[in-house]
């Protein structure tokens, strides 16, 4: 009986304390919330992200990868990142050797600082520790595993938090919640939910000597995805953290499920329309964060394109942290600063319609763009970019046509491994119906594997033509599409580009593919009582906008023409006269904004 009673009791208690700790989580996450986010991060647009550490020793992955996973490459025992260390570094060479490497002997942060700011950013957001571990500053708790103990001997985050605040520039701080190689935790190794101990004794007292000693304006935090915020402690970390730094202070939204907020961060998509809640852009200015010396040319786009993904986030409500990846002797990569400058450039002439700008009621103006090319068979993953200039990353569709020959008769199984949507026809008989797009997360952008398999079986002839029709349908995050087959004496192989052609007789290999997107070629921001048109194609003749009526006294500028320019309304339309504008005149090749203001 008393045992009885001691168990209810026990019970009881147990039951309270639940409560209570769910009450103290609500309170912690209303207190969040009215902190709201500063008027400095809202204004300011543009952030200058940096991916620096040991992996930028190798610099290297796959061309669409994150060259700053290179430790869990070869955790994995991924074949490229493997023999590039054994062929360049040596047999029995770690990852932990790389901090012999590291050696930062050309890094200048106020070198650093003066480029951020050349290039029109508002604020820095440094990487202080990544997933595998390196502390950027002399952390006593990665003891030999800082930048101070081991590698350039220099407290990275301390010189260059001190040279961005001399710019008068705002100081950011990412870091990695989880680690790769922890001995109290092996983030991707060991069970999800045995964090418990790496949390307490390790990750909470590390954040804050981090954010104690050097106050960051803002904390973006990651790898978070596996467990809750409350596992993370999230709630009452970000609190601290608030209440440490005030009211300038903000945080983005990757602290674990269970928790709603904080900036959102769409990572290298083609952006989101949010107006009512802060959001960036994450993306490098190649297709890593950190420098890949293994990407092309063709990944670093134009300036032009650059210009227009920035533009577009900030019409829609948003703004951008653009990445550069610094060699691990410090130097910026030439390539990389020279998009900066051209950026910062261009805000020079146009920041009035960016700094402090608020979205317009209409945000974009879109067409729809086709373009075809021949593939020489369906094997691709784009992982988080687009299939070529002039498509965008997300919310794009293929369709393939074409015929296709098999080597011997019987009976093909087919099989698509795709994320979102596909559908395949062969000689008019529907085989895969994928129609449910796969849900992903933006933690899945690294290239996780999350195409989903669909087969179906035809039974062909020798030496036949048949005509084969795929239709594909990108949502968002992360894309590919393969197509395989396998028979009775085919092992299951991706179609092989001699089974495709593009007529009857045989007379031309591949299938005919056509791309297809929305582009925007015209944003809207309204700043200061004035609404800012920016076109991304220069109107030859007439600019026209679908806005309200101005009123008749408005005036139109070009920004960097120092006159104003004819227009008349007319329609519901808004039509500006530019065809007195010399070429010599164009104060940018990049894109215009033309200012109505009454």
């Amino acid at each position: 009986m008393r045992k009885s009673i001691l168990i209810f009791f026990i019970g009881i208690l147990t039951m309270h304390h639940v409560i209570a700790q769910e009450n103290s989580n609500k309170n912690l996450i209303k207190r969040i919330q009215e902190h709201g986010y500063p008027q400095w991060f809202k204004d300011a647009k543009l952030g200058i992200f940096i991916h620096w550490g040991l992996y930028s020793v190798p610099a290297y992955g796959g061309k669409e990868s994150y060259s700053e996973w290179y430790l869990r490459g070869l955790q994995l025992k991924d074949s490229l990142r493997v023999n590039f260390m054994k062929n360049n570094y040596g047999q029995n060479f770690t990852y932990n050797d790389f901090a012999g490497l590291f050696k930062a002997e050309l890094f200048d942060p106020d070198e650093w600082a003066s480029l951020f700011k050349k290039a029109g950013a508002k604020y820095v957001l440094l990487v202080s520790k990544h997933h595998d571990g390196y502390a950027l500053w002399p952390s006593k708790y990665s003891r030999n595993w800082n930048s101070v103990d081991i590698g350039p001997k220099r407290d990275i985050v301390g010189e260059l938090t001190k040279a961005v605040r001399k710019a008068d520039l705002k100081m950011g701080l990412y870091y990695s919640l989880p680690e790769w190689n922890h001995p109290l935790h092996y983030w991707y190794t060991d069970p999800h939910d045995s964090i418990g101990a790496y949390v307490n004794t390790y990750m909470i007292p590390q954040f804050k000597e981090l954010i104690s000693t050097y106050k960051p304006s803002l904390v973006f935090t990651d790898g978070e995805w596996w467990n809750t915020a409350e596992q993370w402690h999230s709630a009452e970390l970000i609190n601290w953290y608030y209440d440490l730094v005030g009211k300038d202070a903000i945080v983005n939204n990757r602290w674990g499920s269970g928790i709603d907020v904080g900036f959102l961060t769409p990572e290298y998509s083609a952006g989101i329309k949010v107006t009512n809640r802060p959001w960036v852009e994450v993306r490098g200015i190649g297709r890593s964060f950190g420098l890949n010396r293994n990407e092309d040319l063709e990944a670093y786009g134009t300036s032009s394109e650059l210009i227009h993904r920035f533009v577009q986030a900030v019409a829609n409500g948003g703004g951008m942290i653009l990445n550069v990846g610094p060699g691990a002797d410090g130097q910026i990569p030439l390539i990389q600063q020279e998009r900066l400058v051209q950026l910062g450039n261009w805000l020079k002439i146009n920041g009035e319609a960016i700094y402090g700008s608020a979205p317009y009621q209409i945000h974009e103006e879109e067409k729809e763009v086709f373009i075809h090319r021949i593939d020489k068979n369906i094997n691709f993953n784009w992982v988080r970019n687009a299939p070529m200039k002039g498509i965008k990353e997300d919310d794009f569709s293929i369709e393939w046509k074409g015929f296709i020959s098999a080597p011997e008769s019987g009976l093909y199984t087919f099989e698509t491994k795709a994320d979102d949507e596909v559908v395949v026809y062969i000689n008019k008989k529907l085989l895969i119906n994928q129609k449910k797009a796969e849900e992903g997360t933006q933690s899945e952008v690294m290239g996780a594997n999350t195409g989903v398999f669909n087969k179906g079986s035809i039974k062909l002839k020798k030496g036949e033509i048949y005509p084969i029709l795929i239709q594909y349908k990108e949502r968002k995050l992360n894309a590919e599409v393969t197509l395989f087959w396998r028979s009775k004496n085919i092992k299951k192989q991706i179609v092989p580009a001699s089974a495709f052609f593009q007529d009857k007789n045989k007379t031309k290999a591949g299938i005919s593919g056509k791309y297809s997107s929305m582009q925007t070629y015209l944003c809207y921001t309204r700043n200061n009582g004035n609404l800012y048109a920016i076109s991304f194609e220069w109107p030859e003749d007439t600019l026209i906008l679908n806005i309200k009526d101005p009123g008749k006294d408005a005036k139109v500028k070009m920004l960097g023409l120092d006159r104003e320019l004819p227009w008349e309304y007319k329609d519901y339309k808004l039509y500006i006269d530019t065809s007195r504008i010399k070429y010599a005149e164009l104060p940018s090749h990049d894109a215009w904004t033309f200012k109505i203001s009454k």
